[in-house]
């Protein structure tokens, strides 16, 4: 186990060197300068050269790659082109909303969606099946900010009237806090839960039509033992594979619902950032959202073991 983990992290470590490098290549051969986005459309010539200097953006690309190796190896990502702060500030500032925002759906679509698959595929084309088939079709066709939109109306427009309100501000763990990103936790778990349905039902009818699953039963073993012990343990391993992925890369990518609900989180700096050309802040929001991808990733593979005992780590 411990030589598994130490030979993920080293890749790890080519990962985000690869990611990093691929990142500052792409955002430096961009077509729109950033002097010209900082200094606005009426700035002089001198006016951008100044700022190029101040940025230190009138240096060779490899003097600038160099510099900016030397800073990410001391965990230093750099400052915004915009404000000056630095970028491990500003992502930290944004993190633990985005955080909660991402975890909080996590919880309700991989629970939600293991539940709904599992009893789909236990009663397979029966009326409760073809009802999780509808809910998985509106599920998967309805975009999240459709479904941001629609519980926005409905319940800060329709119950707001009612003295009901969903959007008081307060610290986590506190009720105010819950009544503000239930909506938020609900719009984006609504696609991921009826991709789960899908992937649980069609990982629960393989591993039930297998010879194991069908010896225990004719020894006699409860339905219950059979479809829970034996069944779902694993069906789960595909499931747990897809949501680590998925766990690690809505991080970065909760634009819409954070835009939508007005939560200041990891999607609104990303959003901000890319209008204003702000480099060093999207390499460090894509380092980061890699991280939490290796990171998901091998806490999965760790859980392979746990979930089938035909799986070992060395």
């Amino acid at each position: 186990m411990i030589r598994f983990v130490i030979r993920r992290l080293l890749y790890a470590i080519v990962v985000l060197w690869l990611v990093s490098t691929l990142v500052f290549v792409f955002l430096h051969v961009s077509p729109v300068p950033v002097e010209r986005v900082i200094g606005g459309p009426r700035a002089t010539t001198d006016t951008l050269n100044q700022i190029r200097r101040n940025l230190g953006l009138d240096q060779p690309v490899i003097v600038q790659y160099g510099q900016f190796l030397g800073r990410l190896l001391h965990a230093n990502l750099g400052d915004s082109y915009i404000n000056g702060e630095p970028v491990t500030t500003l992502i930290g500032d944004r993190l633990p909303t985005t955080l909660w925002l991402v975890f909080g759906a996590g919880i309700i679509w991989f629970v939600g969606g293991v539940v709904t698959g599992v009893l789909s595929a236990t009663r397979a084309r029966s009326l409760s099946d073809r009802f999780v088939t509808v809910f998985v079709l509106i599920g998967l066709s309805t975009p999240p900010f459709v479904m941001a939109l629609v519980l926005l109306y409905l319940f800060s427009t329709k119950l707001s009237e009612a003295g009901i309100y969903f959007f008081e501000a307060g610290p986590p763990l506190q009720m105010h806090f819950w009544r503000r990103m239930i909506l938020p936790w609900i719009a984006l778990a609504f696609l991921m839960v009826a991709a789960y349905t899908r992937l649980t039902r069609g990982a629960m009818l393989d591993v039930l039509g297998e010879d194991y699953v069908r010896t225990a039963r004719a020894k006699g073993l409860s339905r219950r033992r059979v479809v829970y012990r034996h069944g779902l343990r694993a069906a789960l391993t595909p499931v747990v594979t897809q949501f680590g992925i998925d766990l690690g890369a809505l991080i970065g990518s909760t634009i819409v619902t954070e835009k939508v609900f007005g939560l200041q989180g990891v999607g609104q700096l990303v959003y901000q950032s890319i209008a204003l050309g702000d480099t060093p802040v999207i390499i460090g929001v894509t380092l980061m959202v890699t991280f939490f991808v290796i990171v998901a990733n091998l806490l999965v593979d760790i859980g392979y073991s746990f979930l089938d005992p035909r799986v070992r780590l060395s």
